[in-house]
């Protein structure tokens, strides 16, 4: 059975002077043979052979087959540019010559032409068309009894807080990373590596951007050798220094900047003096 808005591996069934016609299935019904045009047919395609193709809607609502790439797939999470509003609703560019529809009720905040929002893709069952919401909390799993703390995951930031920022988690869970464990610029949109920090008792989940726990000093240690090799040796930081100077120096918090060269004096790479770190 085709899977519309999936990639679907199919059998070329017969050629026309318009495309080649697949199925599913060498024997299968002939009202479902899907047409894959001409200019995306690749030179080696023959009657017999399986390909790979993405299946969706055209302008008439006909399912047809192409060989691009969308940026996104049913049933998942995206950052897409909008290129049109109109009466009807918002389109968007994911990488098809049909632009992908977001209905009114839709849209979280009215959509506007140019700006990039974070969507999620789904077939509207009444219509049986491909559309786009971004309206995205609805669309998130609540059961996080996949996850574990200390897991590194895939993160999308969707939705800055008051609190932090919220990300969808592995294409599937809402998780947040507060304001004060954000040390570069995220923005909506942002894909990010994550690590799972606490799962709550109401199944909510908080993640970091760095590693826990000693996890996190090593990789930071190596930031502040190299910081250091390229600055000839010195850095003006201690652990009294403002947060702010570390951060816009290192990209790190001063909590964690002072486990990383407690870690590196330990081990004789640097020396600390009164007005910063030396490299040994």
């Amino acid at each position: 059975m085709l899977k519309l808005g999936r990639f679907n591996t199919l059998t070329a069934l017969r050629e026309t002077s318009v495309g080649f016609f697949l199925n599913d299935t060498p024997t299968g019904d002939p009202k479902d043979d899907i047409l894959l045009p001409n200019k995306y047919v690749p030179r080696d395609l023959a009657v017999g052979d399986t390909i790979d193709v993405f299946v969706y809607n055209d302008s008439l609502e006909r399912p047809v087959a192409t060989t691009l790439v969308p940026a996104v797939q049913r049933d998942e999470f995206a950052t897409l540019q909008v290129m049109a509003v109109t009466d009807a609703g918002a389109f968007l560019d994911w990488g098809l010559e049909k632009d992908l529809f977001v209905p009114f009720r839709e849209q979280s905040r009215p959509m506007q032409v140019g700006r990039w929002y974070v969507v999620f893709v789904y077939l509207d069952e009444e219509t049986n068309r491909l559309v786009a919401s971004s309206r995205v909390n609805r669309f998130l799993d609540p059961d996080v009894s996949d996850l574990y703390v200390g897991e590194e995951v895939q993160l999308l930031a969707y939705e800055a807080t008051e609190l932090g920022m919220n990300v969808i988690i592995n294409n599937r869970y809402k998780g947040l990373v507060y304001h004060n464990e954000i040390f570069r610029t995220v923005r909506p949109g942002d894909p990010l590596i994550g690590y799972i920090k606490h799962i709550r008792d109401d199944s909510r989940v908080d993640v970091s951007l760095q590693r826990p726990g000693y996890e996190n000093v090593e990789p930071n240690a190596r930031r502040i050798l190299a910081e250091l090799r390229s600055e000839g040796g010195f850095l003006p930081l201690t652990d009294s220094s403002a947060p702010e100077e570390i951060y816009r120096r290192l990209e790190m918090s001063k909590k964690t900047f002072k486990k990383a060269i407690g870690t590196l004096y330990k081990d004789r790479k640097i020396t600390i003096e009164d007005a910063g770190i030396r490299l040994v």
